[in-house]
């Protein structure tokens, strides 16, 4: 294991080219996509760079050592017992995610639940599918909670398939194991697919406790896969590989259906990088103590310089919800973030309509960098005050 500090962020916007660092101009400190600041596992390199040197670029037709690799880590994290027969290559989760509906969904497309604020492909992803999504929005006042009711009236009124985010995103909240229980209940009852991104989950943090869906719709008898990657917890997504795993025999039956070509278009070099990630977990964890101080550092911070905005403490991951509501900044703060405090956050509005007021952090970085951030922060609250800016969006 070598977990190193983040390199100066100078050297950052000089060597890496990914949209994190050419996105915006040199003066706008980024922390929006999920993206990390820190060198990707030297034992993840050493993978990728034998795989190049024995010039093993060439296309894939299964997942191959990624699929016990897959079943030993779930079974190691979650006692999740996986059937490596079950577990399909996908070019990345948002593309398995895409597939695998369109082999749920009629023809006519049909209706997929949605949970916002949510992951903003998600509604890209829907809209791929030819479906039309139905938002059920996450419950606010019970802690970003799943809206069981009203899951509950979106299957009854004919649903075909829920999406879920476990853990979520943007909140960082790992769904209960109790929540996720009724959830497949209903799913079954309703006979409602659900495909459920569980890419954070690696990076659930010390003391949370997450809960894989695919063993507890199983158990209640609903249809269900799981899409997931080791490309968030160790910084690979531009290497191209996912996984699309079943919960159970059915759900097993339908993805032998999948394109050939899904697992020709992804990548051998992320396979191989998500095999050796899996196996890093010493990284991980050091990266994990990095984020919590982060988190508990970005609080403390926002406490003592900005403290009308307040931040969702994360069970998962590294990306933070921030509530900016008491600001006065309007419905898309993170519009006059950039334009005022040169600091750029994901707008809380491309992840649903309970993202009016919202932006989204990322604390995958140096301490001065979440120091850093709240100070461009608090410049902005500060500088606009209880009056908004002229042409902003107010709510």
């Amino acid at each position: 294991m070598s977990f190193a500090p983040a390199r100066p962020l100078e050297q950052l916007f000089a060597s890496r080219s990914s949209i994190k660092w050419r996105r915006y101009p040199a003066d706008v400190l980024p922390v929006f996509v999920a993206e990390m600041d820190f060198d990707v596992e030297p034992a993840i390199l050493d993978r990728v760079a034998d795989t190049l040197r024995n010039s093993d670029t060439g296309y894939l037709d299964s997942a191959g050592p990624l699929a016990p690799a897959f079943a030993d880590f779930a079974w190691s994290a979650w006692r999740w017992g996986v059937d490596p027969e079950w577990v399909h290559l996908a070019t990345d989760v948002t593309v398995g995610v895409v597939e695998t509906l369109r082999l749920v969904l009629p023809p006519s497309g049909g209706r997929v639940v949605l949970t916002p604020p949510v992951y903003p492909p998600f509604f890209e992803m829907i809209e791929e599918a030819d479906a039309v999504a139905v938002t059920v929005p996450l419950r606010e006042d019970a802690g970003w909670s799943l809206d069981l009711a009203g899951i509950e009236a979106a299957f009854a009124a004919g649903a075909d398939a829920l999406l879920l985010c476990n853990p979520q995103n943007p909140t960082g909240r790992c769904h209960s194991r109790q929540s996720l229980e009724t959830l497949a209940r209903l799913a079954a009852r309703y006979g409602v697919f659900v495909v459920s991104d569980e890419v954070h989950a690696p990076l659930t943090h010390p003391g949370a406790r997450f809960t894989p869906f695919a063993p507890v719709a199983r158990a209640a008898g609903a249809r269900a896969v799981t899409a997931t990657s080791a490309s968030k917890a160790w910084n690979l997504a531009g290497l191209k590989c996912a996984v699309v795993v079943a919960a159970g025999p059915e759900s097993a039956a339908l993805l032998t259906r999948l394109p050939e070509e899904l697992a020709a278009r992804t990548s051998i070099l992320g396979l191989h990088a998500n095999v050796a990630a899996l196996s890093c977990l010493g990284w991980r964890d050091a990266l994990l103590e990095r984020i919590v101080a982060n988190q508990r550092l970005l609080e403390a911070e926002l406490a003592a310089r900005a403290p009308s905005v307040t931040a969702v403490r994360a069970d998962a991951g590294y990306l933070v919800w921030l509530d900016f509501r008491a600001t006065g900044l309007g419905d898309d703060p993170a519009r006059v973030l950039i334009d005022v405090g040169r600091v750029a956050l994901n707008s809380g509005l491309a992840f649903g309509e309970p993202g009016r007021g919202f932006a989204r952090i990322n604390l995958a970085c140096d301490p001065s960098t979440v120091v850093e951030a709240v100070r461009r922060i608090a410049r902005t609250v500060d500088a606009v005050g209880a009056e908004p800016l002229a042409g902003a969006v107010v709510g």
